[in-house]
C-alpha cells in the first residue's frame, strides 16, 4: 500500500492536473483503488484538491 501511496504522492508532484484514469495506470490498480486512496490523502491532509473537479488540480501538502 505505502508503494502505492508514494506512486499517487510522485505522480501529482509531476502533473498537478493527473486524473484518475491515469492514476490508475501509472499505478496499476483500478479506478476505484485511486479513488480510495485519493480519499485517504486527503482525509490524512497529505494532498488537497485545488478548485472544481474539471477544472481543479491536486496539491501534496508537507505532513
Amino acid at each position: 500500500m505505502q508503494k502505492t501511496t508514494q506512486k499517487i504522492l510522485d505522480a501529482i508532484s509531476n502533473n498537478p492536473n493527473v486524473t484518475r484514469l491515469e492514476l490508475s495506470e501509472i499505478c496499476g490498480i483500478t479506478a476505484d483503488g485511486v479513488k480510495w486512496q485519493l480519499r485517504n490523502l486527503t482525509k490524512s491532509g497529505r494532498i488537497a484538491r485545488i478548485g472544481g473537479d474539471r477544472g481543479g488540480h491536486w496539491e501534496v501538502r508537507d505532513k
